[in-house]
């Protein structure tokens, strides 16, 4: 499925099974609460801290869904192609850093 595709599946979702998007600043919160998910099992997980019995259980990959699925919800209440803006950044990520990375010493 591509992005367009997805923001598509979102808002039909959105109209069949939800009454209205919430409000971006509504939607900014959310974002910001699943990113914050996602923050702890990584930390806990991979980082230094310790992982808490309650935590094991938690999965990454429906948190990171939920960090798309809210992106998605505001990509399209505020007008926004998400596969065009992605497309776009990649073909700047691509001219621009192309050697950068290869050239850095510190990921040798």
């Amino acid at each position: 499925m591509n992005i367009k595709n997805a923001q598509q599946e979102v808002d039909n979702w959105i109209k069949e099974h939800g009454v209205r998007y919430f409000n971006e600043l509504t939607n900014m919160a959310q974002l910001t609460e699943e990113v914050g998910e996602v923050a702890r099992i990584i930390a806990r997980r991979y980082g230094e801290q310790s992982e808490k019995e309650s935590d094991k259980n938690k999965d990454l990959g429906e948190e990171l869904a939920d960090v798309v699925f809210v992106v998605l919800c505001l990509a399209n209440q505020t007008g926004v192609d998400l596969q065009a803006a992605f497309d776009k950044k990649m073909d700047l990520k691509s001219r621009r850093d192309h050697d950068r990375h290869h050239n850095n010493q510190k990921l040798k």
